[in-house]
Parts: C-alpha cells; sequence; structure tokens
C-alpha cells in the first residue's frame, strides 16, 4: 500500500459520504492560511502524509515548513504555516493531524530512549510489532528520533525465533537447517545461558537475549565472543535501558517505541479572520 492509498483510505474512512457538517454550510472556497502548532515539546515526524493529506483535497495547497523531520520542537512553536482553501483544509486536518501526530509521537519517544543511552556505543532498534500497513512510516519515524531500524519484514533478514527452534526440534538443528537453504545473516534468539551457549557454538552472526535479568544478560556476555554481536530485546522501559546498554550489548530492540508511543499533542489553527471570504 501506498502512502497515497493510505491516505485516501484514511479520507474515505473519515468522510464516508462526504463532511456532513463542513458542506451544510455551503461556503465557497476560502483562500487563507493555517498554522500547526506544537502543543508539547516533540520530534517531529510525519510531514510527508500531512502534507499529501491537504493536497489530495486542495491540490493547490502551499506548506511552509519552519522545522524539518528529526529536528525538536518545543510547546506553542509553529512548526508550518498552511496556505490554501482552508475549507478543504478543514475537512482534511483530522487525517493530517492523526497521521503526524502518531509518526511525531513515535519519533519523540525514541528521542527519549536514544538520549537516555549517549553515553554507551548501544544502537536503538525498532521492531515489527507496528499498526498494519503503517509500517514503513513508523520505522521512518523512529530514524527522524535517532534510532535505526531492525528487519523490515520477515523477507529482509532471518531471525531465528522460540517457536522457529521448537518445531526445527533444537536450536542447533534450526540454525544447521536453515544454512542447508540460506547463505544469509542469522541471528538466533536465546531465553538462557545454555541456548547462548549453544548459539555460540553453532557460530551464528547474532544472539537475541530475550527477556534475560541484568545478571543473566552480564554472564551471558561472559560467554559470546567478541565477533558476535549481541541483541537485547524485552521489557526495555527508559528506567531500565541505560542499565542494560552499560553491560556492553550492540543493540537494544524497544517494541513500545511502535506500539505504545503517545501521539504528540499538534493543533492545526485557522486564521478565518484574514483568510479572504469571497464567494460567501
Amino acid at each position: 500500500m501506498t502512502l497515497l492509498d493510505m491516505i485516501h483510505a484514511a479520507l474515505k474512512e473519515d468522510m464516508p459520504q462526504g463532511d456532513l457538517t463542513t458542506e451544510s454550510l455551503a461556503l465557497a472556497p476560502r483562500l487563507g492560511d493555517a498554522r500547526l502548532i506544537a502543543k508539547c515539546d516533540m520530534t517531529l515526524s510525519g510531514s510527508a502524509p500531512f502534507e499529501e493529506s491537504l493536497a489530495v483535497l486542495d491540490p493547490n495547497v502551499r506548506i511552509k515548513w519552519f522545522f524539518k523531520e528529526g529536528e525538536q520542537t518545543k510547546n506553542r512553536q509553529v512548526i508550518c504555516q498552511v496556505t490554501g482553501d482552508l475549507i478543504q483544509v478543514l475537512k482534511a486536518e483530522r487525517v493530517s493531524l492523526n497521521f503526524l501526530g502518531h509518526l511525531s509521537g513515535i519519533a519523540s519517544l525514541t528521542r527519549k530512549y536514544v538520549e537516555r543511552v549517549a553515553h554507551t556505543k548501544v544502537k536503538i532498534l525498532d521492531t515489527r510489532k507496528t499498526i498494519p500497513t503503517y509500517r514503513e512510516l513508523a520505522k521512518k519515524a523512529v530514524v527522524h528520533g535517532g534510532g535505526f531500524n531492525h528487519r523490515a519484514n520477515l523477507s529482509d533478514a532471518i531471525l531465528i525465533k522460540d517457536n522457529h527452534i521448537t518445531v526445527a526440534g533444537g536450536l542447533s538443528k534450526a540454525v544447521s537447517r536453515i544454512r542447508e537453504h540460506s547463505k544469509e545473516r542469522i541471528e538466533v534468539e536465546a531465553s538462557d545461558l545454555e541456548q547462548v551457549k549453544e548459539a555460540v557454538a553453532m557460530k551464528v552472526d547474532c544472539i537475541l537475549l530475550d527477556n534475560m535479568s541484568l545478571e543473566m544478560m552480564r554472564e551471558a556476555l561472559k560467554l559470546i565472543p567478541t565477533n558476535i554481536e549481541t541483541e537485547a530485546s524485552g521489557n526495555m522501559t527508559l528506567d531500565r535501558v541505560a542499565s542494560v546498554a552499560e553491560l556492553g550489548v550492540t543493540y537494544i530492540s524497544v517494541g513500545a517505541l511502535t506500539h505504545s508511543a503517545p501521539a504528540a499533542d499538534v493543533s492545526l489553527i485557522f486564521d478565518w479572520v484574514t483568510s479572504d471570504p469571497i464567494g460567501i
């Protein structure tokens, strides 16, 4: 699904038979300006879907951005100015804000995690725990927040998880069977020290330390040679992430970045007084 497909679907969801309130006012086009205002400190993401949502209804809309994606804005700052037919902008308002608020929320939460581990070499990764069809946008938002993308989809990389290990009859068997059919890099999920030892013996490329305590992760890292990368995952809260990073893992993956980020609070303020009332 393309971005334009998503926007058309969102507008259809919001206006299945048009905007009953706005259209019942029977107003002619009204040219003017609107301002996008941050109502909290946030990291900007989602400018493309915001723009396109407005442009679908008003192809002549013009937007002047005062911040770039990835930049941080303060509460009450003007993020951009919209110039166009305010009647059409009003119809697209909620859809455009939903995109930008959700994606800026992801970027803002990612920034908080990145800042907590800034004194280490750890990279913060996202996961596949995304709203269906939103993954590409969500992963871009993670990058805007200073994070990095894990695999984009199941076709992108090999990650042997617990169910794969079970169905294959064990970790070593899973690795061996995959190597018979692929030369791709292999990452293996390990939930205890025995699985860590087994993964090390199989000389995998990366070991995911899944839902381990700090103590267990510390012991696991003693078993893993430096040529094998490590990823910590599970229960990675803001309060805990720094202590995990300080253990010396390569990556920390955080599902919350995309499945639990609170939306950034933004508003579109219309300058009706200064707009052109011709045709009303």
